[in-house]
């Protein structure tokens, strides 16, 4: 099991910046891949950046040359960074992880899960 506790969600001006953190706990080991989610008004959950424990990332269109997704393995802390940020950047944004471990069978297996955290609001005022 995995917990996640999201923050640094709030309010902030059109062109201005935010970061949020995520900090996972429990058997953390087991992660190979976290990501940020946001729901914005009106729409469906969407992928916003994916960090994988390669250290390749994924973003969103919408994500690529303003946002950016970091950790910091020693906090167990996931970060997503929002420079010029825009009024539909609004939304509550969601952590998640995806974890994977070995299941001894037999057969012998690996169960994947999911994890999410209980999300943050971020409102970009015009």
């Amino acid at each position: 099991q995995v917990q996640l506790v999201e923050s640094g969600g709030g309010l902030v001006q059109s062109g201005g910046s935010l970061r949020l953190s995520c900090v996972a706990s429990g058997t953390v080991s087991n992660i190979y891949e976290e990501r940020w989610y946001r729901n914005s008004k009106g729409a469906e959950r969407e992928l916003v950046a994916a960090l994988a424990d390669t250290g390749q990332t994924n973003y969103a269109q919408f994500a690529k040359g303003r946002f950016t997704i970091s950790r910091d393995r020693a906090k167990n802390t996931l970060y997503l960074q929002m420079n010029a940020v825009k009024p539909e950047d609004s939304g509550v944004y969601y952590c998640n992880a995806a974890t994977s471990r070995p299941v001894y069978g037999p057969p012998p297996d690996i169960k994947y899960d999911q994890f999410w955290g209980q999300g943050t609001q971020v409102t970009v005022s015009s």
